[in-house]
């Protein structure tokens, strides 16, 4: 059972240890480089509407089938 913990502390401690490091870099690459793209609220924004846009269009056409579904059987 002690092996059991000892194993189980070192990848637990090898973890933390490639958590930080990776924390680390990832500040360290910030900090070398600030213009790091982030998104902006237009394009947020845009990318709302266009979602609900396609939603919609998407249940107008689903809405149309369903209504006339018996009628279009035939075609």
């Amino acid at each position: 059972m002690k092996h059991t913990a000892a194993r189980t502390w070192a990848y637990a401690n090898r973890a933390v240890l490639r958590l930080t490091t990776r924390v680390q870099e990832g500040l360290e690459e910030a900090a070398r480089r600030p213009d790091r793209g982030d998104i902006s609220t237009t394009t947020v924004i845009i990318w709302v509407a266009a979602v609900t846009g396609a939603v919609l269009i998407a249940g107008t056409i689903a809405v149309v089938i369903s209504k006339y579904n018996g009628k279009l059987n035939g075609l």
